[in-house]
């Protein structure tokens, strides 16, 4: 259970991948406008240098927040073709904007999923 000042955040994140290399991505996070309802999932918890917004902190703990994510789940979509013995392909990985609780502390920050789905 998080602390009653906890802060919530939307999140949103898409890597595209074309032929092998990395072609765009991006990680977008705002704070919720209202209330986030839902059950509580995933949680982690990263070394916090004094931030107190998502986006500072994610910056510091960029690939231990993207792996986070990667647990949640990962939406995959692949795509690919042949032609004239030449291979063309793209893979995306999103997550849909999802909600996020975080509750900084001196030195580090939980960040719990919250699981709106049938809410």
């Amino acid at each position: 259970m998080l602390a009653l000042e906890a802060k919530e955040y939307l999140v949103s994140y898409r890597v595209v991948v074309k032929d092998s290399y990395l072609y765009n991505d991006y990680l977008k996070i705002s704070k919720a406008m209202s209330g986030c309802s839902g059950v509580e999932s995933q949680t982690i918890h990263l070394k916090n240098n004094g931030f107190d917004d998502l986006k500072q902190l994610v910056n510091e703990n960029l690939w231990e927040f993207v792996t986070y994510l990667d647990r949640i789940g990962l939406h995959v979509k692949s795509y690919g073709k042949t032609t004239n013995l030449t291979n063309k392909n793209t893979t995306i990985l999103e997550l849909r904007t999802h909600c996020f609780k975080v509750d900084f502390n001196d030195t580090f920050a939980t960040i719990t999923a919250i699981n709106t789905e049938g809410f």
